[in-house]
C-alpha cells in the first residue's frame, strides 16, 4: 500500500477485546464494593473472622 492508501485507513470499532476488558474492569470494582461493605459491616457488629 502507498502512503496515501495507508492514511486513509480506517481502525475497526468496539472488539470483543475492549468489550472483555470493560466487563473485567465493572467485576473488579463490584468485588470490591463487597470487600469494603463486608469490612464495615464486620467493624460496625463488632464481629472478627
Amino acid at each position: 500500500m502507498s502512503e496515501q492508501e495507508l492514511l486513509t485507513v480506517i481502525g475497526g470499532g468496539i472488539t470483543a477485546t475492549f468489550i472483555n476488558s470493560i466487563a473485567r474492569l465493572i467485576d473488579t470494582i463490584l468485588d470490591l464494593g463487597r470487600n469494603v461493605g463486608n469490612a464495615i459491616q464486620m467493624i460496625v457488629s463488632g464481629r472478627k473472622c
